[in-house]
């Protein structure tokens, strides 16, 4: 399961891309800022925001030690910053000063690659700061970039759709039309393929495009063999364009953020969707995963970066968590049950629940008379919060054990959506459901129980496509 911790709102414009250390998240915008927080507790550092950008900023990348960040902009430069000081290290000029939409750097740390708006890619030397290597697409903008995980191949992606692959000395190996109507994004997984023999190395490349499409590959590359670039799949769900895309660090997972507003999570061995993620409310620009921990930072066109947890189970140990987070309640002990309750904003019934003595096991079969004849909890209000609270719970266990995944099912009605919307407070809903809810509890969240702003609901036409999608793979 996956769920969103946190939102960061502090841009001023579009946000264009976000990055991991092991102990930061960067994220950087239109706004002409890149911002630094803490992957500790998400404060903002003291010396963020980064300014010296004098138009938008597209892309910002650490280094893999973490301690230098890189960020490249319309105003034809690429920043070189230090991490912790927030101090400018050096500024490298585009050559024939064209808009730079992107930057990365070589896993050794050795090269900063920038690629710009005419077509050039520049590969830095990121110790002393000189142009190392230069070379070019023709007819197209540099949009992507990554370094294969052994630092000797350099995949580029074109507005015109073409991948190309470079070698450590600039040296163009391949070019091939990737997506007809222009690449947006490339990654590579960090990790190797098994199969290699007699030193041939193999990677797997996500490219994702116009098309809407995001393609899976296979790269191939020895000294004496050469290079060898191989498509294996594509992965649908997206219905419009994909702007981006990112493997887990442990290559088991891939997220892709589109011009649907939509995140897609996706299990990289059985190329299923795992997850369907629908709170940004414009344009899904840019994902990434955190190298250590199991976080993903999604940053939008609506001006925020969410931050999603995921939990340690992997895809595979799905069937089981049902059984698992049963058990782990049902002996969750007075304490945990005083952690969770001030976890759902119910820490002035601690000291009531403690008094009577109210364990997991006693938690998951508390109805509303115990709550008001046992317990007497006067405040109806409280009641309620409390018997949501469980009933979610509840519902986690029960979408587990019929393997529907969680995202799917109506918050109200606890059943499959058929027909599911966005109401004003960002949750989805089954409309017949929802508009029940509106004609008899007038204008309040069924999540949060606060008002609606509106009472607009909106088609999730991404979230109906993934549950027919589900359905059509279980009824096989």
């Amino acid at each position: 399961m996956v769920k969103l911790i946190h939102t960061l709102a502090d841009h001023g414009d579009d946000v264009s891309c976000c990055a991991f250390s092991s102990t930061l998240l960067a994220t950087c915008s239109l706004d002409k800022t890149i911002r630094l927080y803490s992957l500790s507790d998400f404060a903002e550092l003291p010396h963020s925001p980064l300014k010296f950008h004098t138009y938008a900023v597209h892309c910002c990348s650490f280094s893999p030690s973490g301690h230098v960040l890189a960020s490249c902009s319309t105003d034809g430069t690429t920043v070189l910053w230090s991490a912790h000081s927030g101090h400018t290290l050096t500024v490298l000029e585009q050559p024939g000063g064209s808009p730079v939409r992107v930057c990365c750097f070589s896993p050794d740390s050795t090269y900063l690659a920038s690629g710009a708006a005419d077509g050039s890619v520049v590969l830095w030397n990121a110790h002393s700061y000189k142009l190392y290597r230069c070379g070019s697409v023709k007819d197209s903008s540099l949009v992507a970039c990554a370094f294969s995980p052994d630092g000797g191949l350099l995949v580029t992606g074109s507005s015109g759709g073409d991948l190309t692959v470079w070698d450590d000395r600039m040296r163009c190996l391949h070019s091939e039309k990737a997506h007809d109507l222009g690449i947006t994004c490339c990654s590579f997984s960090s990790q190797p393929l098994s199969g290699g023999e007699h030193g041939l190395q193999l990677y797997r490349l996500a490219s994702c495009g116009q098309d809407c499409e995001i393609k899976l590959w296979v790269v191939s590359f020895t000294r004496v063999l050469g290079f060898e670039l191989k498509y294996r799949s594509t992965l649908s769900g997206h219905c419009a364009p994909v702007l981006a895309c990112a493997f887990s660090h442990d290559g088991q997972m891939l997220a892709s953020g589109s011009v649907d507003k939509s995140v897609i999570i996706y299990d990289i061995g059985t190329q299923s969707v795992l997850h369907t993620l629908t709170q940004h409310t414009r344009y899904v620009t840019t994902c990434a995963f955190a190298p250590n921990t199991l976080l993903l930072a999604t940053g939008s066109m609506d001006k925020t970066v969410n931050i999603w947890q995921f939990d340690l189970e992997t895809p595979c140990q799905a069937g089981s968590v049902s059984d698992q987070l049963k058990h782990f309640i049902e002996d969750w002990s007075e304490e945990d049950v005083s952690k969770w309750l001030r976890a759902q904003g119910l820490e002035d019934l601690v000291d009531i629940f403690r008094t009577n003595n109210i364990d997991g096991k006693e938690l998951l079969h508390l109805t509303k008379e115990s709550l008001a004849g046992d317990m007497k909890i006067e405040s109806l209000g409280l009641r309620s919060k409390v018997l949501r609270s469980i009933d979610e719970l509840r519902t986690r266990m029960e979408s587990l054990s019929s393997g529907i995944p969680d995202e799917f099912i109506c918050p109200i009605t606890r059943e499959l959506m058929k027909d599911p919307v966005i109401a004003s407070d960002g949750y989805s809903y089954e409309r017949e459901a929802m508009e029940s809810w509106i004609h008899k509890k007038k204008r309040t969240s069924p999540m949060t129980n606060l008002a609606l702003p509106s009472l607009v609901l909106t088609p999730n036409r991404t979230l109906k496509m993934a549950i027919n999608r589900w359905l059509e793979t279980h009824q096989k």
